[in-house]
């Protein structure tokens, strides 16, 4: 099982990204899909999360102009950035909570896409 992430860059405060994370591989079915974000010099944190029902969950520094969606057809999560801060700076990375076809179950983890706000 792979998750790859992409979408990640420069962006001026205010402006937008939208990321994208796919996983493929003997995926048998995904329940929580995630963002994180961790900045330098500090932890990481959960940006949003949703559930296979679309179920939504946002960090507080985010609601309101970060939205999450998925789509189960293609094992896929995004997460629409507006608003964009110099804050939101981090590296970006997904992961999803699910079974595979020989019926391990855990947590599989995308590699990082940077996002950088700044003038």
């Amino acid at each position: 099982v792979q998750l790859q992430a992409s979408g990640g860059g420069l962006v001026q405060p205010g402006g937008s990204l939208r990321l994208s994370c796919a996983a493929s591989g003997s995926i048998s079915r995904i329940n929580v899909m995630a963002w994180y974000r961790q900045a330098p010099g500090k932890q990481r944190e959960l940006v949003a999360h949703i559930t296979r029902d679309g179920i939504t969950t946002y960090a507080d520094s985010v609601r309101g102009r970060f939205t999450i969606s998925r789509d189960n057809a293609k094992n896929a999560v995004y997460l629409q950035m507006n608003s964009l801060r110099s804050e939101d700076t981090a590296v970006y990375r997904c992961n999803a909570d699910l079974l595979t076809t020989s019926y391990a179950h855990g947590v599989w983890w995308g590699q990082g896409t940077q996002v950088t706000v700044s003038s």
